[in-house]
């Protein structure tokens, strides 16, 4: 039966049914110690080298170990080292590497961070990093020594104040059981750090709150590589609205120019110097538009992955949401705002660009309706010279052929017939001059005709 099911399948649905289970998370349990790193991969040549070398970073640490890599295809992998468990994961813009270590005994919170699983991978591959690291972090994830609770959690305050380089701490009770300590700074050893205290956890949880946080950090650190754009592309956008109001006011003093030819000859200037900007913006557009929608999207997961985790205050820190709405969430705002300035400066230059072309458009329209009206004249004038010529040829017509039939009449004189040669021509004249307008009538209505 199960074959038979099988061929009824969408192509697609097996797939698209294990994507939800691609991810799973790290199954952890206090002590442990965990690293991770975050590889971008934008800054690689093309759309698939950047997919390609990281599977070669990963066979290169599989093969070390003598552990046997994924499929060229795969975009994630777990395994077990022995020294330590890697959870890999390939985004589209960044890859993943999740080291952890469970410590056979328990640890101080110095000596965990001092023996982080990290420290068991080869150096060699982790110089194969340099320059593409983005994110790097260090989570001790801990169990409280039992005692007096108040005692407990000064000491705790003291010491952790010890493990962070930052003047300013963060950190919330969350999922009901678990607490978090960190100060979102890169330590002098290059790695951020991070504090995870299982008060009271169920089953499973301790893998899922360690995720949020890596999820977060990651998240945190892409979203804010839309801030050097804005930046950059702030003093870009002040100029190419100087420039647009410097043009828009030219349009305007052009209104009151009385050479029409001058209006004309400076609108054109106009016009191709709006389009000149019409064409600066769109080139900022393409460069920035998707860094903007992605740092926008992941500062979406950031807010969504800090309201999984139900923060409740620990007394004289902020939590980590109101950490992220003060350091990033003004970041993000400084993205979205150059994005809709971007935006409605493109539109306003397309907009006086419709203007100009329009008033430009106008004046075509006048200069041909005059040309229209000369050509008119023209015409009018040569049908006049034409009727002029058509009655000196009729006349001309008509006195060759008067004077032809002079000649006829005197040789039939000489010939004995009885006429007379002058009074025969003189009575000829107006016939063949009729004869002949007559004619050239007659012409001209068959080529009227034949032209239409």
């Amino acid at each position: 039966m199960s074959i038979v099911y099988a061929s009824l399948n969408h192509p697609l649905r097996v797939p698209l049914a294990a994507e939800v289970h691609s991810r799973p998370f790290l199954h952890l349990r206090a002590p442990e110690s965990l690293s991770h790193i975050a590889v971008y991969l934008r800054d690689q040549a093309d759309a698939n080298g950047h997919f390609s070398h990281q599977h070669g970073l990963l066979s290169d640490l599989c093969q070390h170990f003598g552990v046997t890599a994924p499929g060229i295809d795969a975009k994630h992998f777990f395994h077990d080292f022995g020294q330590f468990r890697l959870k890999w994961e390939c985004h589209t813009e960044f890859a993943t590497y999740t080291f952890a270590h469970r410590h056979a005994t328990p640890l101080s919170t110095e000596q965990a961070f001092a023996a982080v699983p990290l420290r068991q991978v080869p150096q060699q591959w982790l110089l194969a990093l340099q320059g593409k690291i983005m994110v790097a972090a260090h989570v001790v994830l801990e169990q409280p020594a039992g005692g007096n609770h108040d005692a407990a959690e000064e000491t705790l305050d003291s010491r952790l104040r010890g493990l962070f380089e930052g003047q300013l701490l963060a950190s919330s009770k969350v999922l009901q059981g678990g607490e978090i300590w960190t100060d979102f700074l890169i330590q002098a050893d290059g790695f951020s750090r991070f504090v995870v205290r299982d008060i009271d956890l169920r089953d499973m949880q301790d893998g899922r709150l360690v995720q949020r946080i890596l999820e977060i950090e990651t998240y945190r650190m892409m979203a804010l590589l839309g801030l050097p754009h804005a930046q950059k592309a702030a003093p870009a956008l002040n100029a190419i609205e100087s420039d647009l109001a410097t043009l828009t006011a030219a349009m305007v003093d052009a209104d009151g120019l009385t050479d029409s030819a001058a209006t004309h000859a400076g609108d054109e200037q106009i016009l191709r110097r709006i389009t000149g900007l019409a064409a600066r913006i769109e080139k900022m557009s393409l460069e920035n538009s998707y860094r903007f929608s992605a740092s926008q999207a992941y500062f979406r997961l950031v807010k969504a992955r800090i309201e999984e985790l139900r923060e409740t205050r620990v007394d004289g820190v902020p939590t980590i949401g109101e950490f992220m709405d003060r350091r990033l969430a003004p970041a993000m705002d400084t993205c979205a705002s150059v994005a809709r300035r971007q935006e409605a400066l493109a539109e306003r230059i397309a907009h006086t660009n419709d203007l100009l072309r329009t008033r430009i458009g106008i004046v075509q329209e006048q200069q041909n309706r005059q040309i229209l009206e000369s050509m008119n004249a023209r015409a009018a004038q040569q049908l006049r010279l034409q009727q002029a010529v058509e009655g000196l040829s009729v006349a001309a017509i008509s006195y060759y052929m008067v004077g032809l039939f002079g000649y006829l009449g005197k040789a039939m004189k000489a010939a004995g017939v009885p006429i007379n040669p002058d009074i025969a021509t003189g009575i000829m004249v107006p016939v063949f001059a009729a004869c002949v307008w007559l004619g050239l009538r007659r012409l001209h209505k068959s080529m009227g005709g034949a032209a239409h």
